[in-house]
C-alpha cells in the first residue's frame, strides 16, 4: 500500500513538473513587449524559454514554475497553461507546418551605445528594453576602443553619425546649444584618445565594431547608425568630410575612394559632402524622393515569410502578430534595394518600391541587423519631442521587431526526435 501511494506521488510530480506555460505571441496577448522581458528574466535564472516560431506570432513554451506564472501576473503578460496532451498536440501541429522551435539556453549580455551626455531625440532600443524590463549596460567610444565589447553578446547602436558630421545637423542646429555642447564633448573626447577631430574618433570606432561583429558579436542598428556606419568604414582611408567637421575640404575625389569591400551592407551609393544637406548618401530615400508619396497614412511594409526549418535566424527576426508594419520614417528611414550588397537578406520590405525597411546579415562569425526609422510608434519623431510611453503601446508591431533580436544570441535550433 505505502509502495502504491509512493508511486502516485511521483507520478503526479513528474505530471506537475511536465506542466507548461504558453506565453501566446499573437492578439490574445495583453502586453508584447513585457513578454519579452518575462523571457529574458526566465533566462537569467537559468531556465530554458523554447520559442515556437511562426506559432501563434512565435510564441514562447517556459516551465509553469510558481515564480514565473507569479513574474507573468506581475508584469501582465498572458499565459496559458499547457498540459501534456496539450503540449503534444502543439508539438504535432509544429511538425506538420512552416513551423519551428529554437531553444533559447542563456540570457545575453547587452549593451547600448550611447554617448554619456543627454541627446536631444530618444533612443526606440532604450525604450523598448526599459519598458520590458530587460538590463542592459551603456558603451560608448572610450570603452570601445578600450576592448570594453567583449564584455557582450549584443550592442546596439541608434543614431549615432560614424562618419563624424555630429549627425549632419550643422546647417539648422550650429548655433544651438545642445549642438555646440555635442560638438565640443565629441571633439575633446577625440583629443583626448589620440585623434585630431571627431571624424577620425568615430571612423577607429566603426572599425572596432566591424571588427567585434566578425569576431563573433550581434549588433543592431536603426536610424542613421545604419548607413552612417557603413559609409564610415567605406572610407576609413581617406578625409570625405567637409571643413565644419575637421578644417579641410573633403578629398576631391572623395566619391571614387570609397571602398564598398569594407562596408558591410552597402554598395554602389552616391555620398553627398555638402555640410547643409541632411542626408549622408543615396542609401536612404527621402520622403520626398519617395516614388511612391509616403505620409502616416498610406505608409506601411510588409515582413518577408521564411521557412522556419531551414531559415530559423530569419524567422526569429520576423516573429509578429501582423505581416505588416506601419512606417516610421527617421533620418535614415529605409535603404534603396539598388545599393544593398547581394549577401544582405531582406527582412521587410515597402512593396511596390524600392525601400527596404529591414535587413540582416552575416560578418564572419557575428551577424548585424539594420532597421530603418527612429521610432515605431512616432511617425515623425523630431528633434526635442517627448520620448514615447510605451504603456500606451504594449502590442507595438514594430517594437516587437525590436526585442526579436535581443533574444536572437540566446538561441540554438532544437533539434526534433526522429
Amino acid at each position: 500500500m505505502l509502495r502504491h501511494g509512493l508511486l502516485i506521488i511521483l507520478a503526479l510530480g513528474d505530471l506537475l513538473w511536465s506542466q507548461k506555460l504558453l506565453i501566446p505571441m499573437d492578439n490574445s496577448q495583453r502586453d508584447h513587449l513585457k513578454a519579452y522581458g518575462v523571457t529574458f528574466w526566465t533566462l537569467r535564472r537559468e531556465v530554458n524559454v523554447e520559442w515556437l516560431l511562426n506559432y501563434r506570432g512565435g510564441s514562447f513554451l517556459i516551465d509553469a514554475l510558481p515564480e514565473i506564472q507569479r513574474e507573468c501576473q506581475i508584469r501582465g503578460v498572458t499565459t496559458i497553461p499547457v498540459d501534456a496532451a496539450q503540449l503534444g498536440a502543439i508539438f504535432a501541429t509544429i511538425e506538420q507546418s512552416n513551423m519551428d522551435i529554437v531553444l533559447l539556453e542563456k540570457s545575453p549580455r547587452i549593451a547600448v551605445y550611447s554617448p554619456p551626455n543627454k541627446q536631444p531625440w530618444d533612443d526606440a532600443v532604450t525604450l523598448a528594453l526599459t519598458y520590458a524590463e530587460v538590463p542592459y549596460a551603456i558603451i560608448y567610444d572610450e570603452d570601445i576602443l578600450a576592448g570594453g565589447l567583449s564584455r557582450y553578446d549584443w550592442v546596439h547602436l541608434h543614431h549615432e553619425d560614424f562618419t563624424g558630421q555630429h549627425g549632419k545637423f550643422w546647417n539648422v542646429y550650429r548655433n544651438v546649444p545642445w549642438y555646440r555642447q555635442q560638438e565640443l564633448e565629441t571633439n575633446t573626447l577625440a583629443r583626448k584618445l589620440g585623434f585630431n577631430h571627431a571624424p577620425e574618433l568615430k571612423r577607429a570606432v566603426a572599425v572596432t565594431l566591424k571588427n567585434y561583429v566578425a569576431q563573433g558579436g550581434f549588433l543592431f542598428a536603426m536610424c542613421s547608425a545604419t548607413d552612417s556606419w557603413d559609409i564610415a568604414l567605406a572610407a576609413q582611408d581617406f578625409d570625405m568630410v567637409d571643413t565644419p567637421f575637421d578644417g579641410t575640404p573633403p578629398a576631391p575625389d572623395a566619391q571614387d575612394r570609397l571602398d564598398f569591400s569594407k562596408g558591410v551592407a552597402f554598395e554602389n551609393y552616391r555620398i553627398f559632402t555638402d555640410p547643409a544637406l541632411y542626408e549622408y548618401a543615396t542609401i536612404d530615400i527621402p520622403a520626398s524622393y519617395a516614388s511612391v508619396p509616403r505620409s502616416a497614412d498610406n505608409d506601411y511594409f510588409t515582413l518577408f515569410e521564411f521557412a522556419a526549418k531551414y531559415d530559423p535566424v530569419p524567422t526569429m527576426l520576423t516573429q509578429n502578430h501582423v505581416g505588416v508594419i506601419k512606417g516610421f520614417m527617421g533620418q535614415t528611414t529605409n535603404f534603396r534595394r539598388s545599393t544593398l550588397k547581394r549577401s544582405v537578406v531582406i527582412l521587410g520590405e515597402r512593396e511596390g518600391t524600392e525601400e527596404v525597411r529591414y535587413i540582416h546579415g552575416n560578418l564572419g562569425q557575428g551577424t548585424f541587423t539594420f532597421l530603418g526609422g527612429h521610432d515605431p510608434e512616432d511617425y515623425q519623431h523630431f528633434v526635442g519631442d517627448p520620448p514615447t510611453n510605451l504603456a500606451l503601446h504594449p502590442n507595438s508591431p514594430g517594437y516587437r521587431l525590436i526585442l526579436n533580436n535581443i533574444l536572437f544570441p540566446a538561441a540554438r535550433k532544437k533539434e526534433r526526435k526522429t
